[in-house]
């Protein structure tokens, strides 16, 4: 069972298995507690997407590069990165680079220099909309580009969700993740009324589901209630395969893809892929 998981996940004919959405989607994967898995959840999503013929794009815009780490990008000091579209305005496809061993997956890496750009960002005009002109102006086509949010609600956040057309909230199954959830939501939406219109929480992902304890099942079932349809089906388990592969810079898909935690990934991927697909994104063009 668990070498024909394998198979269905690496996918080696290369076939479009995941239905490609009719314009690009640009997810802001944000959450501003850490340790919830925003990082991993864009590495493994993108993974899985451009294992089954999408071409995806992935943007690093956490100072800590952990993204860039899980792809396995250079991301060392005075290598091209996000902070010079940001701040210096150089064009995308000048600092992106294809993953390698991944057909169709690009990523925009993220240096320590980021760490900087809250602050230089602040006298920088239309400095909430930089990264979405970035975006915009990349000359080829993608299917998907995930943009990896720092654990904050700074200026970093803010260009994101400027950027985005959907916000994918990954919600860790313990008590305080819903604490601060709220502050989120309300930020989103004053982005929604001032900043972009088209902005929605399209997704939410649970993560770090252990389903030895009744607060996990507990965390679910507020979720589900409170945000509906949003909540994807598959959720993310507890899995030691989903934390060791980023030391192998790999996504859990390629580094155990019979693991729980790549077949979860990869039903959360397809759930996305098909709700893209029922609901197209151009709903709100």
């Amino acid at each position: 069972m668990e070498a024909m998981r394998a198979v269905q996940i690496l996918n080696p004919s290369g076939e479009v298995t995941m239905p490609r959405p009719e314009r690009t989607r640009v997810m802001c994967v944000a959450n501003q507690k850490g340790g919830v898995g925003k990082t991993t959840t864009t590495v493994n999503l993108a993974v899985a997407l451009a294992l089954h013929g999408n071409r995806v794009l992935v943007v690093d815009l956490d100072p800590q590069g952990n993204a860039s780490t899980g792809l396995n990008v250079p991301h060392h000091t005075g290598v091209p990165d996000v902070y010079d579209c940001l701040i210096d305005s150089v064009p995308l496809e000048e600092v992106t680079q294809a993953v390698e061993g991944i057909p169709n997956l690009w990523c925009v890496p993220a240096t320590i220099d980021l760490a900087g750009a809250e602050i230089e960002l602040v006298s920088v005009v239309a400095r909430e909309s930089r990264l979405a002109r970035a975006i915009a102006a990349y000359p080829g086509h993608f299917d998907y580009v995930f943009i990896d949010c720092p654990p904050s609600l700074g200026l970093l956040t803010v260009n994101a969700l400027v950027a985005a057309q959907e916000v994918l909230i990954p919600i860790q199954c313990e008590y305080y993740a819903l604490e601060g959830l709220n502050q989120l939501i309300s930020n989103i939406n004053l982005v929604r009324q001032h900043l972009n219109p088209k902005l929605e929480v399209s997704t939410i992902l649970l993560t770090m589901y252990d389903r030895r304890t009744r607060l996990a099942d507990a965390v679910e079932q507020d979720v589900r209630n409170h945000f509906g349809d949003k909540v994807l089906q598959a959720v993310i388990p507890r899995n030691v395969r989903v934390s060791e592969a980023p030391s192998y810079g790999q996504s859990v898909m390629t580094y155990d893809p019979g693991s729980r935690g790549a077949t979860s990934y990869f039903e959360a991927a397809q759930e996305i892929a098909e709700r893209g697909v029922k609901e197209p994104v151009s709903r709100n063009a």
